[in-house]
C-alpha cells in the first residue's frame, strides 16, 4: 500500500514538472548513427567527385571550404555570439523599401521575414523549395557576418538528438545559451494541419505543455512584427490589421512556441531521416516525402520541425522565419539535402523536381535557369548557381 502510495506521489510530481515544464533529468541526446553514417557516406563520395572533377567553384578550396557545425556541438562561447548576432539583426534599420508593400518590417531581420511571406506560394511544395531555402539561409548567415560582426557560420539544428525531449535540450532549453524555451501553458485544445490546397484537416496535433509566451532565455523579449497569415492556433488577442488579412502590417506581439514532443518523436527520430535518405533515391520521391504526405497522415521533416517549435510565428508557413529556431531548422534541412545529393553526387546534384507554383501541377515544372530573388537581402542568382554547396555563390559543407 505505502508503495503504491508513493509511486502516484512520484507520478503527481511527474506531471507537475511537465505542467511547469520543469527540467526533470539531464537532457540525454537520441541517436543519430544512421544519419551520421550517411553523412560520412556521403564525405567520401564528395571527396572522390572533386577528385575526378575538381572543385565547381574556382574560389571554393580545400582550404578555404567553410565547415557549419551543429548547435549541441558549439561550445556556448559560440552559441551565445550567433543569438548576439540575431538580435544585432533585429536591431538594424531595414532596407525594404516602402513600395514593396510590406509596411510593418521594422528591420533587417523583417527584410528576411517579408521576402518570405511575399513568396511563400512559390518557395514551398515546388521545385525551388530545397535551392531557394539555402540561398536564403546562406543570405542570412552572410548578413551576421558582413553587417553584425559574427565570426561563426550557420549552425544547424539536428533533429535526430532532440527527437526524444526537445523541450530540455540545449536548443530550448531556455538557458542563455539556447535559442530560448518553450512558452508558457495557454489552453487552445490543439489544432489541426490542414491541407495548404484545399484546407481540409489532415494531421490532428493535441496541445503540449506550452502553447504561450516564450519568458525564459536569451529570445524572452523577442517581438515579431509582421503576421499570423496562417498560424496554427489562434489566439484570443490575436489580430491581423492587414485588411486582406496577409500579415504585412506592424504587428507586435510575443513570441509563441508549444514545444511538442509528440511530433518530433514520431517524426523526426534518426531512423525517420535516414529512411528519407535511403528509401527516396529518385528526386520526386525524396522531394515528396521531405515535406510530407499530409493526405496520407503522414508528415515529413520539413513540416514536422515547424510544428515541433509550433507556437506563433513558428507553425506559420508564411511568417515561420520570424522565430529565431527558423534558420536552424532550415539549415537541416538543406545538411538533409546535402547528404542525399552526396550519395550519388554525379547524378543528384542538379537534381530538380517540381512544379513553380505551391502543389500545382498545373503551373510549368521548375528548372535550373528559374531566378531565385531574395529583394534586398542578396542578389538574384538562378536555381542552377544554389544546386551545390561549393558551387555558385556557396564554399561550405558540414560537420
Amino acid at each position: 500500500m505505502l508503495a503504491k502510495k508513493l509511486l502516484f506521489q512520484l507520478q503527481l510530481l511527474f506531471s507537475f514538472a511537465i505542467a511547469l515544464n520543469i527540467p526533470r533529468t539531464k537532457w540525454t541526446p537520441a541517436t543519430s548513427v544512421q544519419t551520421h553514417k550517411l553523412a560520412d557516406k556521403g564525405r567520401t563520395n564528395l571527396a572522390a567527385y572533386i577528385k575526378r572533377h575538381g572543385y565547381p567553384n574556382p574560389k571554393c578550396t580545400a582550404q578555404n571550404v567553410v565547415v557549419r557545425k551543429e548547435w549541441t556541438t558549439l561550445s556556448v562561447a559560440e552559441r551565445k555570439s550567433y543569438i548576439s548576432a540575431l538580435k544585432c539583426l533585429k536591431k538594424k534599420p531595414p532596407k525594404t523599401p516602402e513600395s514593396f508593400g510590406y509596411p510593418g518590417v521594422r528591420s533587417r531581420h523583417d527584410d528576411f521575414v517579408a521576402i518570405h511571406m511575399n513568396q511563400s506560394f512559390t518557395i514551398h511544395s515546388t521545385a525551388n523549395f530545397m535551392v531557394w531555402h539555402r540561398y536564403y539561409v546562406w543570405a542570412m548567415e552572410k548578413a551576421l557576418r558582413d553587417e553584425c560582426g559574427y565570426t561563426g557560420y550557420q549552425p544547424y539544428w539536428n533533429w535526430a538528438i532532440t527527437a526524444l525531449d526537445p523541450i530540455n535540450s540545449p536548443m530550448f532549453d531556455g538557458s542563455d545559451s539556447s535559442v530560448g524555451g518553450n512558452g508558457d501553458f495557454f489552453n487552445y485544445t490543439g489544432f489541426c494541419i490542414n491541407d495548404p490546397i484545399t484546407g481540409i484537416c489532415q494531421i490532428n496535433i493535441a496541445q503540449g505543455v506550452g502553447g504561450g509566451c516564450v519568458t525564459k532565455g536569451p529570445f524572452k523579449d523577442w517581438t515579431p512584427t509582421l503576421g499570423p497569415v496562417f498560424p496554427a492556433v489562434t489566439y484570443l488577442n490575436q489580430t491581423n490589421p492587414d485588411p486582406a488579412g496577409l500579415g504585412r502590417y506592424y504587428n507586435p506581439r510575443c513570441l509563441r512556441r508549444d514545444i511538442s514532443t509528440y511530433i518530433s518523436s514520431k517524426w523526426l527520430k534518426d531512423s525517420d531521416i535516414a529512411y528519407l535518405i535511403t528509401n527516396n533515391t529518385k528526386i520526386a520521391d525524396f522531394w515528396y516525402y521531405l515535406q510530407g504526405d499530409f493526405p496520407a497522415g503522414y508528415m515529413g521533416v520539413h513540416g514536422a520541425g515547424h510544428f515541433t517549435v509550433g507556437g506563433d510565428p513558428g507553425s506559420d508557413f508564411f511568417t515561420s522565419p520570424g522565430d529565431p529556431a527558423f534558420f536552424l531548422h532550415h539549415a537541416m534541412i538543406d545538411y538533409t539535402w546535402w547528404v542525399w545529393q552526396n550519395q550519388d553526387p554525379a547524378n543528384r546534384t542538379y537534381a530538380l523536381y517540381g512544379p513553380t507554383v505551391l502543389n500545382d501541377f498545373t503551373t510549368p515544372n521548375g528548372t535550373l535557369d528559374d531566378p531565385i530573388n531574395l529583394g534586398v537581402n542578396a542578389p538574384t542568382i538562378k536555381n542552377r548557381d544554389g544546386m551545390s554547396t561549393i558551387a555558385g555563390p556557396f564554399c561550405y559543407t558540414y560537420a
